[in-house]
């Protein structure tokens, strides 16, 4: 497995970081790779947002239905006669 070093951080940033894990009770080690795994997609996450996103795409410009239901404007002009 990769091993991956920071240098450099900032000390108002670690310290956040530290409190955080410390309320997950976690490492810092641990909470980074958790925060990494929760904000970086992996190339097999973006090829399902893609698939979900076109799937949507799809669902939304189909027609729905056999044509049979009534117009918007028709129930709202009917429901206000109540």
């Amino acid at each position: 497995m990769p091993t991956l070093y920071v240098e450099n951080v900032p000390k108002e940033l670690y310290e956040a970081l530290r409190k955080r894990a410390k309320r997950q009770r976690r490492s810092i080690s641990a909470e980074v790779l958790s925060l990494l795994e929760e904000n970086i997609p992996t190339e097999r996450e973006l090829r399902a947002r893609e698939e979900a996103y076109r799937r949507i795409k799809e669902f939304r410009f189909a027609k729905i239905g056999s044509g049979n239901l009534p117009d918007s404007t028709d129930m709202i002009r009917e429901d206000r006669e109540r």
